[in-house]
């Protein structure tokens, strides 16, 4: 098996079978699966997935929709349904994942489409958009195998099995009291190797993993991630059994929160769809392109405090855009490799002046190699011993700088609540800048003039 991507092939043969008729379209669609399918739809019009959505059984339909990326907008062919279809499609849905399609309609189109499900899943799926989709509330499936814990292994058995119906696949069981309130949890194997008089409160793991229904989303991930786990609890504050979030959701989460961070290092924001036009894009990086003139005027009015130095040593104007283009690619390493680690782990005071410090070291180190470098770049064209010597200074200090700035800035801006991945880049970009050409610059007013 190998991974399927968007390919104009492929949407030129659905396009051609399309026109030929719904024998063609049938026949072609049978070689490809649910998952293929909504990656086609990326190169398809809104007319066409239609066409291919009406033709398709309910669980097919509702594999392409899950699967489908948010930016084709699949609340929309959702929505567009015959009323019949759209019901069969929703019921076949994981309540998660119908909760995903639903949300992104309006109020009125929400309770359209909720008013036509039967009382049961409609229930389900109206506490599942109570909770804000980024957090383990948002991502839970309500649907979950679980079993009393004064019940002995033949009864619970058979409570796994009627229970299991409705569900695709599970692997774990959770095991609750009369109550509802969570125990813990117990595997498959373990109820079936255990002896025939074994009760489950017995086999109960008490001290599973599990997470509040107001968890953030990220460390729902983590903790999976963290603990190899194929689904994680969900509990309210009483420690009511709420549902669970299984490790294809947190699949989902990751890839969405690394394109978040991608971004914003970027300066794009993250409203900004990835299969967007001109138009949205504009609005998205035009305002973080303005902050960014306003911090490179900062910079450009340092290059004009030291115009009388530069008159007199031009060869200054070759060297000014190396060592601001180092300090700016070092603080950007600096700042990716720090973004990650708080996105991964929650720093104490200690983690993080230890990250500080090891960039401060990691840029005086490469700040002293490449300065030699440039150094000797310098000797050997220019002939001038004590203008390597500037450069050499410039450079080092530079990428100090940039270290310090591209590990401490998110560090703060975590601290005072400010998404680190936000504002770091425009931050540090001025901070190399300025340093860059104020070292060199100022450097080269006091030791060469």
């Amino acid at each position: 098996m190998h991974s399927f991507e968007l390919d104009k092939k492929d949407v030129q043969k659905v396009k051609a079978a399309l026109a030929e008729g719904q024998d063609a379209i049938e026949t072609l669609l049978r070689d490809y699966h649910p998952s293929e399918i909504a990656i086609l739809f990326e190169g398809l019009e809104k007319e066409e997935r239609e066409v291919i959505i009406n033709l398709l059984d309910s669980a097919q339909a509702s594999e392409v929709l899950s699967e489908m990326a948010e930016e084709t907008h699949p609340e929309e062919l959702l929505l567009n349904l015959d009323p019949e279809k759209r019901t069969g499609i929703v019921e076949e849905l994981d309540y998660d994942d119908a909760t995903d399609l639903i949300s992104q309609l309006d109020k009125e189109e929400q309770n359209e489409i909720l008013d036509e499900l039967n009382e049961e899943d409609a229930s389900h799926i109206r506490s599942l958009l109570n909770y804000p989709e980024d957090t383990a509330g948002g991502l839970m499936n309500t649907r979950v195998i679980k079993i009393p814990a004064v019940l002995y292994k033949k009864d619970a058995i058979d409570e796994i099995i009627r229970q299991s119906e409705d569900m695709e696949e599970f692997y774990t069981v959770y095991v609750v009291d009369q109550k509802d309130i969570f125990q813990g949890i117990v595997s498959l194997k373990d109820i079936i190797k255990s002896r025939p008089e074994a009760r489950i409160a017995d086999l109960v793991v008490k001290d599973a993993v599990f997470v509040h229904h107001d968890t953030d989303q990220e460390e729902v991930a983590r903790l999976i991630s963290q603990y190899n786990l194929s689904s994680i609890p969900v509990v309210d504050q009483h420690m009511k059994l709420l549902g669970r979030v299984t490790f294809d959701d947190v699949i989902d989460v990751l890839e969405e929160e690394n394109t978040e961070d991608i971004l914003k290092i970027s300066g794009v924001s993250e409203d900004e769809e990835l299969s967007g036009n001109w138009k949205e894009a504009v609005k998205s990086r035009l305002p973080w392109l303005v902050i960014n003139l306003g911090t490179a005027f900062l910079a450009s009015s340092v290059v004009r405090y030291f115009e009388p130095t530069i008159a007199r040593i031009a060869v200054l104007s070759a060297y000014m855009t190396i060592i601001a283009g180092m300090g700016g690619n070092a603080a950007t390493q600096a700042l990716a490799v720090t973004v990650r680690r708080i996105s991964l782990y929650d720093l104490t005071d200690n983690q993080a002046y230890r990250t500080v410090l090891k960039e401060f070291t990691v840029g005086l180190i490469n700040g002293a190699v490449t300065g030699l470098i440039v150094f000797l770049f310098a000797l050997f064209f220019d002939m001038n011993t004590m203008l390597g010597v500037v450069i050499f200074l410039a450079m080092t200090g530079n990428l100090i700088i940039a270290g310090v700035t591209g590990a401490g800035i998110p560090l703060v801006l975590k601290r005072v609540g400010i998404d680190p991945a936000i504002a770091s880049s425009i931050i540090i970009t001025t901070f190399t800048d300025v340093f860059g050409f104020l070292f060199l610059l100022g450097l080269a007013s006091q030791l060469l003039l």
